[in-house]
């Protein structure tokens, strides 16, 4: 079955191991919790990290591939637990080339509060525009969780959410720009928290967030 796959299935299997190993680089997992997805472009497909495995045995052929119902189309290995979820948002958010899931240790602590991430800070403003909202608790196994992060995030300009006492997902047009978001959420959720335990932290004016974040979206770097 292999053979019939897309070429860009072996790219992408290559450049999620690489992904895989940012999120450790930046402390966003703990032992094998976590993983990252991509959509495959022209096809009813994704790929994404195998169950349990180590980020130290992870590999390109690792890698397995699913449809968008979240069954194994190749691969040696269980596919993540959280596909269902992977493929919910794939089958209902056209725009999303990329998921990523966490247990980062700040921004878990606001999910486990059930607490959005108010804007206080220009890099959220930049790259979340506006507020880090919460998802419900759902349980994991089947697609309650996609359910969540779909619902969630419409109509927020978010690309990240938290969902209620577990953990963080995010989006992006592709799996870089996701994990991007995951980074700079547990990194202003992180300094947001540091922020309250000196005092309540200065909201952001709604119109500066808005400036703020068509700035960085649209003008910013090359």
């Amino acid at each position: 079955m292999t053979a019939r796959l897309p070429e860009a299935v072996t790219a992408l299997r290559e450049q999620l191991v690489g992904l895989h190993t940012e999120l450790v680089r930046w402390g966003l997992v703990a032992w094998t919790a976590g993983n990252v997805s991509a959509r495959v472009p022209g096809a009813d497909l994704l790929v994404i990290k195998p169950s349990g495995v180590s980020y130290d045995d992870l590999s390109a052929e690792a890698i397995v591939v699913c449809d968008l119902n979240g069954d194994l189309v190749d691969g040696e290995l269980t596919p993540s637990s959280d596909t269902a979820a992977h493929a919910y948002v794939y089958r209902h958010m056209d725009d999303v080339g990329g998921v990523v899931h966490t247990h980062s240790t700040y921004a878990s602590a606001w999910a486990a509060r059930g607490e959005p991430v108010p804007c206080v800070l220009t890099a959220m403003a930049d790259e979340f525009g506006g507020e880090i909202p919460v998802g419900p608790f759902a349980l994991i196994g089947d697609d309650s969780i996609g359910k969540g992060i779909v619902s969630t995030l419409a109509g927020h300009r978010s690309p990240a959410v938290l969902m209620r006492n577990h953990g963080v997902f995010t989006v992006g047009p592709d799996p870089k720009a996701a994990v991007k978001a995951a980074v700079m959420c547990e990194d202003v959720a992180r300094t947001t928290h540091l922020a309250r335990s000196l005092g309540e932290p200065v909201p952001i004016d709604q119109s500066d967030i808005d400036r703020l974040h068509q700035r960085y979206q649209n003008v910013y770097g090359q």
